[in-house]
């Protein structure tokens, strides 16, 4: 750095903003330690009352204690306009990352949960017929897959049925799983709330699992006899007056998979049972399969795509819920876009500011110029106070989007109700990949709201700047 660039920088004042970005940090560190403390002192007096306590409070309280620390050290300091503006560009660029940061932790959050209660329970890839509702040749196709990263596969059958009870009827679906391979390329047994995971005949009855709300809604408790019903020869059954195809079984067990479509929709059977009653002796409905590594399932179908051809319906976990995760996906690229407006308009701010600053000092840049320093060096002078200005906002809205992630990571200030969302606090998940690209969008949106005003300054005429101030 030249002797004419120290100059500038001292002679323009624009180290003001530092002692401004102190107060500001000061003041909202102080109103998070003054949050954390009431929280923890008002949460341990309303205990003893044997009172809820509210969170909103000690929020509050975190607030005004930040704000009349800044007045107050505000007072202190003669600051003009532009020092303002520029204090509430710091400030807009803080809230924005913090904001940011926090709000992808939560679509993470939610998104890791979902997935993990998805996964957990469906296989990691599944093949299916394309032109047809059953495989005739299901073993020849599973002696075909010998990719070594395949650890499980199993066949499985997948029909509607009816249920009946002496008072309730229900039509749901009838999964037929293999009872020694269910556990090994699915989460099911997992998953068992009451009872467990017995398939095995006893006698003449067969043995089925529920979900629970299916229980819940026909009043099913464990080991009641229901009858299934299955649409298997329906036709002759309506023309020639024969008896549909049923079966007695025994309830062993009930599941709660934490999904709605699972709980409410679905019955598992021994597959022999399955095949029997819905008269698919020797076929399949598809293949089911579980990986060493869930993150090798695309690599693994497009392989198995190549080999098998375009015959049959090669679906990946993803793919068994793509839907779902295109929403998730599409609502976290949303979120993203508005919180970036706050940003956006931080930034605006600092164009505003530095472009007064610009017309403010004029005859000082007009000056400096006469002396020798060139338009390069004006304009590292106005560039390194909008970087400066991201980079502050950048870190502290870092530092404290994570003080608030963490707090409610293990303080789960923000609750839930788990009847409802089935868990009972917001959940969130750090990613390192937010903190590098929030705080990077925000000092490249700094940086470029910098640039007018520093090229502003570095054209201006030295003889016109000095002659008509």
């Amino acid at each position: 750095m030249n002797i004419e660039f120290y100059i500038a920088k001292k002679y323009l004042s624009l180290k003001r903003i530092n002692l401004i970005i102190l107060i500001l940090i000061g003041s909202s560190l102080a109103g998070i330690l003054s949050f954390l403390v009431s929280k923890i002192i008002l949460q341990y007096i309303f205990t003893l009352l044997e009172l809820k306590f509210p969170v909103v409070v000690s929020i509050i309280i975190g607030i005004l204690v930040a704000l009349v620390l800044m007045i107050f050290l505000f007072t202190k300091l003669k600051i003009n306009f532009i020092s303002v503006i520029t204090s509430i560009s710091v400030v807009g660029v803080t809230i924005g990352v913090a904001a940011m940061i926090t709000v992808l932790s939560v679509f993470n959050g939610f998104n890791t949960k979902v997935t993990s209660i998805l996964v957990g329970f469906d296989p990691h890839i599944r093949i299916e017929p394309k032109n047809s509702d059953r495989f005739d040749n299901y073993n020849q196709i599973i002696s075909k897959i010998d990719d070594p990263r395949i650890k499980y596969i199993s066949q499985y059958t997948l029909n509607k049925a009816m249920i009946a009870t002496p008072n309730f009827n229900k039509v749901i679906l009838v999964k037929g799983v293999d009872p020694e391979m269910i556990d090994k390329v699915s989460g099911l047994k997992n998953s068992m709330k009451f009872g467990k995971f017995d398939l095995q005949d006893e006698g003449n009855y067969g043995s089925i699992v529920l979900g629970v709300v299916i229980a819940s809604r026909m009043k099913i408790n464990l080991g009641d006899t229901i009858t299934m019903i299955s649409p298997a020869g329906l036709e002759s059954a309506l023309t020639q007056f024969v008896e549909p195809v049923t079966k007695k079984f025994i309830v062993k067990g009930l599941f709660f998979a934490e999904n709605k479509e699972y709980d409410s929709k679905y019955v598992y059977i021994s597959l022999h049972n399955s095949q029997a009653l819905f008269r698919m002796f020797g076929s399949a409905s598809g293949i089911e399969m579980r990986l060493d590594n869930i993150n090798q399932s695309e690599d693994v179908k497009n392989k198995l795509i190549e080999k098998l051809g375009n015959e049959y319906n090669i679906l990946s976990w993803y793919d068994l819920h793509a839907d779902f995760y295109s929403i998730l996906k599409i609502e976290r690229w949303v979120a993203f876009i508005i919180l970036s407006l706050i940003i956006a308009v931080a930034s605006f701010n600092i164009l505003a500011s530095l472009t007064m600053t610009v017309i403010q000092k004029k005859r000082d840049i007009g000056i400096l110029k006469a002396m020798g320093t060139t338009e390069n060096e004006i304009r590292k002078i106005f560039l390194f106070q909008g970087t400066i200005v991201g980079l502050i906002g950048m870190v502290v809205g870092s530092l404290l989007g994570l003080t608030l992630i963490l707090v409610q990571k293990y303080f789960e200030i923000y609750k839930l109700d788990p009847t409802v969302y089935l868990i009972d606090a917001l959940p969130v998940e750090l990613r390192i990949t937010d903190f590098i690209f929030v705080p990077c969008a925000a000092l490249i949106l700094c940086t470029i709201a910098a640039l007018y005003p520093a090229n502003k300054a570095s054209k201006l005429d030295p003889i016109e700047a000095i002659r008509w101030e």
